[in-house]
């Protein structure tokens, strides 16, 4: 499934450059970091011979380091590019509290009713959970995460608003977009819909979720109708939940091309999971990935399993941009998750069953690159003009620091050391 990722860094510039959002750097790199910066004694993504990282106005510059420029040392440690989580749901995570006991769960619905009961009994305000979470993305070397946030009458915008204001507070180490996300459905939920038009109006949002309009909302045309219509009218994208399998899923992924290019929204939108491509036939699912490349559609995973993860690679081959998430982070859906996308992408290459180097290579790149071109950010590969973002780890060479996820003595951030040995600092 991996096979020819390696692409990954050179076939989606293009493609990154056309994906924008509002809210994906609230502050740019030259804005937050002025000065000149040298981090010596490094090796870039594993490289025999130790050199120096020179970083100027928050991008990697060639050349000698200006006169005066901080020195900061590397002791030898291994350079990578920090990662992005292109889908996590920051605003459901207990993350930081007391343990939860779940009970047994058989439905979406029956998750959204334990969601409610759990949110109802936090003791701690969105903002404060959401923001333990986001730091501690940040000090697992995260650059960058789409963060999806529950809009329903239960909450109102809480959600929304909570995170906002994490992401405020973390705006100099983390790019976020925001999700206002319909959990509870949009048709199936009256007053859903007033939300996530409001929640657009606000300009808080960068965009507008759905899911599964034939499998839980039960309304195919009214739900992606309303979604499309919301975005269109704001100027924001689209990310569709997609759980639904067989041809439930398939009619909503026709149902999704089709409006994206009715309303002329390539490169702003976005399924996510989408369960119904990993069991298509190869000639299906080629059609199928054309149609997505031609809309420039992208897709995410969160590689829950050998069945259930996107066959990446294929996808590729018809330019359809591909990112890695977390999903949710010891929420009431599960007691799992932390937010750590190094983590993920050993997952990624466990439920894959890769072995090859060049393989556990590849999980790192989608990690790294994959969820940068979903959220329209340049890859941060270390090269000349690429955001200062990357972490410093002890180890022997990619491959094996994706194998043994070593600690992240190092954090940077637009040239900033925003992490230290695995903590938050800035």
């Amino acid at each position: 499934m991996l096979a020819g990722a390696a692409a990954l860094a050179g076939t989606t510039a293009a493609m990154a450059a056309t994906a924008t959002s509002a809210h994906a750097s609230t502050a740019s790199h030259s804005d937050r970091h002025s000065k000149a910066v040298v981090f010596r004694n490094v090796r870039p993504f594993g490289a025999a011979k130790p050199t120096d990282l020179v970083v100027v106005d928050g991008r990697i510059a060639s050349g000698p380091a200006p006169r005066g420029a901080k020195v900061v040392e590397g002791g030898g440690r291994i350079a990578l590019p920090s990662l992005v989580d292109a889908h996590i749901h920051p605003d459901k995570t207990t993350w930081g509290g007391s343990w939860v006991s779940r009970r047994p769960a058989s439905s979406i619905a029956d998750y959204v009713a334990q969601d409610v009961e759990l949110f109802k009994a936090q003791r701690r305000p969105v903002a404060e959970r959401a923001y333990g979470l986001m730091s501690h993305a940040v000090a697992r070397g995260t650059r960058a995460m789409r963060a999806h946030a529950d809009v329903a009458p239960a909450y109102g915008l809480a959600g929304v608003e909570g995170v906002a204001e994490a992401r405020r507070r973390l705006r100099h180490a983390l790019d976020v977009q925001i999700v206002a996300f319909p959990q509870h459905g949009v048709i199936r939920t009256p007053g859903t819909a007033a939300l996530l038009e409001g929640a657009a109006r606000e300009g808080t949002i960068d965009m507008i979720g759905g899911i599964d309009p034939i499998g839980f909302d039960q309304a195919l045309d009214a739900q992606l109708d309303l979604v499309f219509g919301i975005a269109d009218r704001h100027g924001v994208g689209v990310d569709i939940h997609l759980h639904d399998r067989g041809e439930k899923g398939i009619k909503a992924m026709r149902g999704i091309i089709d409006r994206t290019r009715a309303l002329s929204l390539a490169g702003k939108v976005t399924v996510s999971h989408v369960f119904c491509l990993p069991g298509l036939s190869d000639s299906e699912l080629g059609s199928l990935a054309a149609d997505l490349g031609a809309q420039d559609i992208a897709l995410t995973t969160v590689a829950p399993s050998d069945s259930l993860v996107l066959p990446i690679a294929r996808l590729r081959e018809h330019g359809v941009r591909v990112g890695l998430g977390s999903d949710g982070v010891r929420d009431s859906w599960s007691p799992f998750g932390n937010a750590d996308m190094l983590h993920r992408a050993q997952l990624l290459g466990w439920v894959t069953d890769v072995r090859l180097d060049e393989e556990l290579s590849d999980c790192y790149r989608v990690a790294a690159h994959g969820g940068a071109d979903v959220m329209g950010l340049a890859h941060a590969d270390l090269t000349p003009g690429a955001p200062a973002d990357f972490v410093l780890v002890r180890g022997e060479c990619l491959p094996q620091v994706v194998v043994d996820m070593p600690q992240r003595d190092m954090v940077v951030h637009g040239g900033a050391v925003v992490a230290r040995n695995g903590e938050f600092v800035a």
